[in-house]
């Protein structure tokens, strides 16, 4: 079932070390835990800098979607610089990570998979008048990062995202996304061969 989540009906949560705060968009199985869930998608506040959580057996990709430039030290081997230049990184949960804020918060956008049960694909889309997403997976969710608002539309359905809300995919296989300026996240979650 397509499903319109809409931000201003989320909660935010305070990171446990104060550094900032997560937004839960949506996790499966429904009322799964940081600690049981397959895959999590939220929107995080960066407020100061510190380490990250640490999530065995987790793939994340984590998008910039505003504010200033955090550098990322990731296992203390290579250090991301996250900005509107290089806005997307991904790394294994289990790896140590340490954010350094350069200046201003910072909002991102997170995805994270448990690697035995399913993976995730993220894009990226500026669309411009109008886009067609043809589906790629099972289950998409679209996140409006930036613009005033997005009309999703298929054969069957209409719904208007405002900035920061999500719509979640699943039955039809192509879809028009409308507006004059706006920057998309396509989430495409796929269950591994043995899961499905």
């Amino acid at each position: 079932m397509t499903t319109l989540i809409q931000y201003a009906s989320l909660n935010p949560t305070p990171w446990k070390n104060g550094g900032g705060c997560t937004t839960e968009i949506m996790a499966s199985p429904p009322g799964a835990t940081l600690n049981d869930f397959d895959w999590r998608i939220s929107l995080a506040t960066i407020a100061q800098s510190g380490p990250f959580s640490v999530f065995p057996g987790i793939d994340r990709t984590l998008t910039l979607v505003d504010g200033g430039n955090v550098v990322l030290d990731v296992g203390n081997e290579r250090k991301v610089a996250l900005s509107e230049r290089e806005p997307v990184v991904a790394f294994p949960g289990e790896v140590p990570v340490n954010a350094t804020v350069d200046g201003d918060p910072t909002t991102d956008f997170n995805v994270m998979t448990r690697r035995e049960r399913c993976s995730h694909q993220l894009e990226r889309r500026v669309v411009r008048d109008f886009s067609v997403l043809e589906r790629r997976s099972a289950l998409t969710v679209l996140f409006l990062a930036e613009g005033e608002s997005l009309t999703v539309y298929s054969s069957r359905e209409r719904m208007v995202l405002v900035r920061y809300d999500a719509v979640v995919l699943d039955r039809e296989e192509t879809w028009t996304l409308e507006a004059p300026s706006a920057t998309v996240f396509i989430v495409d979650i796929m269950p591994n061969e043995e899961d499905e």
